[in-house]
């Protein structure tokens, strides 16, 4: 079969990310896979790193970039969007709190999905809104599973600590209670995508009255199932 696209450059372009895909390579067993010019392969691996669809490792070996983590993410955030809708809503019936799905983005959370309760008090977050990494439970499990140094750097200004997150991380899930905003808890979970990366957070947040000093206690076996549910859609639809 011609794999040719008729674009020279993006055809030797692809050759290089596939050959990548077995494995870390230095510059001479690039050559070897992709069958290029030296020059070439180095000249195309280089410039893909600069794109960050190629990275090095500790050995200076050309590896698969952080950027095509980024849009398989992007990509699997449609099918994320469509199985949260009922998700939440079912969340937020069975807590009678409102309930969340953040993504990180940047130095960031955005709110892309969330089901409100219908009247009384409540922690109304709309969707698309912007909050800090810096407080609450939704941060904290967006930051937990990070790799050592994206973790260590995140935590610069934080309202929580490193011992925080590693026990956020032992037992799955995250609470806050007045982190983020006086008289506001939260309880939150990771979504994972079918690497195992944590994608998004699933969370739920009402007033403090209600929900206590240990909101997890309450709430947190009912949030951590939705998020497994959303794991779940993600690994199907992989699969499938």
């Amino acid at each position: 079969m011609d794999n040719s696209s008729g674009v020279g450059v993006l055809d030797k372009a692809a050759t290089v990310l596939g050959a990548l895909e077995a494995g870390p390579a230095t510059l001479a067993q690039l050559v070897s896979a992709t069958h290029l010019a030296r020059p070439t392969a180095h000249r195309l691996a280089v410039a893909l790193e600069h794109h960050r669809l190629v990275a090095r490792d500790i050995q200076g070996r050309f590896i698969l970039g952080p950027r095509l983590a980024e849009l398989a993410s992007a990509a699997g955030e449609d099918r994320l969007l469509a199985a949260a809708g009922p998700v939440l809503t079912a969340l937020r019936d069975h807590t009678n709190e409102s309930a969340q799905l953040y993504r990180r983005q940047g130095d960031q959370r955005i709110c892309v999905a969330a089901a409100e309760r219908p009247m009384g008090l409540r922690d109304s977050i709309p969707v698309g809104a912007t909050l800090s990494m810096l407080a609450g439970s939704a941060a904290q499990v967006l930051l937990a599973w990070e790799e050592p140094d994206r973790l260590h750097r995140g935590l610069h200004g934080a309202n929580f600590t490193a011992t925080v997150l590693s026990a956020v991380r032992r037992r799955g899930w995250a609470q806050s209670v007045a982190e983020r905003e006086p008289g506001v808890a939260s309880i939150s979970a990771p979504v994972r995508g079918p690497s195992g990366r944590v994608l998004a957070a699933v969370s739920i947040s009402g007033p403090i009255e209600r929900m206590g000093r240990q909101p997890g206690r309450l709430h947190a076996a009912a949030v951590v199932a939705s998020a497994n549910r959303l794991t779940e859609v993600l690994k199907r639809t992989e699969e499938g």
